[in-house]
């Protein structure tokens, strides 16, 4: 069975042996609940060698295609959780590079902190740069939430987006999905692995962003990679089965409260640094003699410049997809950084209106509340 969605027919990679027919033809059962997870190995016992860390795993499931826990074909949602990275975690994949349109390279910890960079950045994960999905989501998502809307909040707040795929193709992604956000490519995935997002090719339930039928919608998908094969791009889209995620970046202070509880509240906004600011340096290059982001062309990221590194920043809130049509949806995005309303309706009001009723990820957007309120959520960091 084709995945609808995936890398277009005409252009779809080899993914090391996972496709072949004996591995399509194992049945995987629904795991019942207090039953473990993955079968027994009939190698060494469990305990005697250390388990695997995330990386590791997702390393191991995209060249067997089978992490013993998530589905094979295209029904049900991956097994996956919401919890927020860990400092570990965050200070490990802050060196980790990323590529923006132009091919150059950025640390990863540079889109969310340091010079030109809002307080709080939302990072969204999407999925290739073929995919219908995305393309309707970030669509979705830009008529909803824009560039003024930001400017607006107390807090000066940004989004930037990553693919997984060539970044000669992200051209052509922002204008398919008509986003004004930057985008930047993690060929690697590495990125993607950290911070625990997995690779299926489940559908799930159609969501309230998605307002094309999936045929068209694949059809188009198909149509832009027969485009790109006089490039050369045709199969440098991204992994087809790798699915996404939201991360929240935010600077935060502990604060003592009353009986000894302690409070979260987001630190505040330097003198002189105002969010229009942040906006024109990512919208039109940055000062004189800078490039692209406002970064320096001969100091990668602007660093070696007073203060260039930026502050230290955690993830507030996060959500990791559980199949290809799985990103949080608008309005819970809005409610996260704390726009008001609830964007943009589509067509169909039913899907919608769960959209406003259901929320998928999983933290406390400090930003958007008070520290009163954070502190009795007892949503301490």
């Amino acid at each position: 069975m084709a995945s609808p969605e995936a890398v277009p027919a005409a252009a779809a990679p080899k993914q090391n042996g996972t496709d072949s027919p004996a591995k399509r033809s194992i049945e995987r059962k629904p795991v019942a609940a207090g039953q473990p997870t993955s079968p027994p190995r009939a190698t060494k016992p469990a305990s005697s060698a250390p388990a695997p860390d995330t990386a590791a795993k997702l390393e191991a499931a995209a060249i067997t295609g089978d992490d013993g826990v998530n589905p094979l074909d295209f029904e049900g949602s991956v097994e996956t959780n919401h919890d927020l990275p860990t400092l570990e975690t965050i200070r490990k994949i802050d060196n980790y590079t990323v590529l923006d349109r132009d091919g150059k390279s950025h640390t990863f910890r540079s889109l969310y902190t340091g010079r030109h960079t809002a307080r709080r950045v939302l990072i969204i994960f999407i999925r290739h740069f073929y995919c219908g999905n995305c393309q309707q989501y970030l669509r979705t998502l830009s008529e909803s939430i824009t560039p003024p809307s930001l400017l607006a909040l107390p807090h000066s707040t940004f989004i930037c987006v990553i693919g997984c795929g060539d970044p000669a193709l992200i051209n052509m992604y922002a204008d398919a999905a008509a986003c004004p956000f930057p985008i930047y490519a993690d060929p690697t995935r590495r990125l993607y692995a950290e911070l625990g997002m997995v690779r299926t090719l489940a559908l799930g339930a159609r969501p309230a962003y998605m307002k094309t039928h999936l045929l068209k919608s694949s059809a188009i998908s198909v149509v832009q990679g027969l485009k790109q094969i006089g490039k050369g791009l045709a199969l440098k889209g991204g992994d087809g089965k790798q699915v996404g995620g939201e991360f929240l970046f935010e600077p935060v202070e502990v604060e003592s409260g009353e009986g000894g509880r302690r409070r979260v509240v987001v630190a505040s906004t330097p003198v002189g640094v105002e969010p229009p600011k942040a906006w024109a340096a990512a919208e039109d290059g940055g000062g004189e003699g800078e490039g692209k982001g406002g970064r320096s062309e001969t100091s990668l990221d602007g660093k070696g410049e007073p203060d260039a590194e930026g502050e230290d920043k955690v993830v507030t809130w996060c959500h990791r997809m559980k199949n290809t049509r799985d990103h949080a949806e608008v309005p819970e995005l809005m409610e996260v950084l704390g726009l008001d309303g609830d964007g943009r309706p589509v067509g169909d009001k039913e899907r919608w209106e769960r959209a406003v009723r259901e929320r998928k990820g999983t933290g406390v957007s400090v930003a958007g509340r008070t520290s009163k309120e954070v502190g009795e959520s007892g949503a301490l960091l």
